[in-house]
């Protein structure tokens, strides 16, 4: 998916994809503007994984937000669930809401319930959400507020639910490190069965927007000048990518390889 248009500021990216029942892949992605920030959330679908063909477009204006940014797509056992990062008008403060619906398209009507509220001290934003047999796993990237000016510092916190709906928190699993590239902070983007993770990670509060990707538990130098890398696991154990790659003209695009089995 190309930028909404060129220049800095212009983004289609933040991706998260999910299997449909049917074979098809379910991608969900932000567009942004310069002029709008982030604006909405599309929902498509692809055969291949490449070619996507939206059926939905959420609007920030539908959830009373000033912006939206990742969100996290989930399959349930029928239907979808989809989570949507949302920030609070005139503040720095985001939320987290979830919206249930049988089809991907009824996702544009849906009634949204906020799940992750954060708090005055915390805004939360850019979940990755997984089901699993044991229940809901989400890494939610945390930005502390206390302090006016610092609040893109960002660490990755960790949750479990029985629902996807009402979440116990279990403190922070990964953070920026003094002195290295991602000192800035650390944003969890995708987290495969065995552990391996990928997240996103800077040096400096001027870098913001422009994050790096990295992996954990390595944390070596950084693998890539993308950033929300999202892993999609596919059968017979190949992987698909997306992620939101800059280009020299300051926009950004939404991005897919397919990785073959090893």
């Amino acid at each position: 998916m190309p930028a909404p248009a060129p220049g800095a500021g212009n983004w289609a990216g933040a991706p998260s994809a999910a299997l449909d029942g049917d074979g098809a892949l379910a991608v969900a992605y932000r567009m942004r503007t310069a002029a709008g920030r982030g604006g909405s959330v599309v929902l498509a679908r692809s055969r291949d994984g490449e070619a996507l063909h939206a059926v939905a477009e959420l609007d920030k204006g539908r959830f009373g937000a000033e912006s939206l940014e990742r969100p996290a797509l989930v399959r349930l056992g029928v239907g979808w669930r989809l989570y949507l990062s949302c920030a609070t008008p005139g503040s720095k403060h985001w939320w987290i809401c979830a919206l249930d619906a049988p089809t991907l398209e009824g996702l544009a009507d849906a009634e949204p319930r906020t799940v992750l509220p954060g708090d005055e001290r915390t805004g939360v934003k850019d979940p990755v959400i997984r089901r699993r047999r044991d229940g809901w796993h989400a890494w939610i990237c945390c930005h502390p507020l206390e302090e006016p000016g610092e609040e893109d510092r960002m660490a990755t916190a960790y949750a479990t639910s029985p629902d996807g709906l009402d979440w116990s928190w279990h403190g922070t699993v990964l953070e920026g490190r003094a002195g290295t590239w991602d000192a800035r902070g650390a944003r969890v983007t995708a987290v495969l069965a065995d552990g391996r993770a990928s997240y996103d990670g800077r040096a400096t509060k001027e870098e913001n927007f422009s994050e790096r990707t990295g992996l954990a538990p390595e944390r070596g130098e950084p693998v890539s000048d993308a950033r929300y890398l999202d892993v999609l696991p596919l059968a017979g154990g190949a992987h698909r990518l997306y992620y939101e790659a800059p280009l020299p003209d300051g926009s950004h695009e939404l991005r897919t390889e397919l990785i073959p089995p090893a």
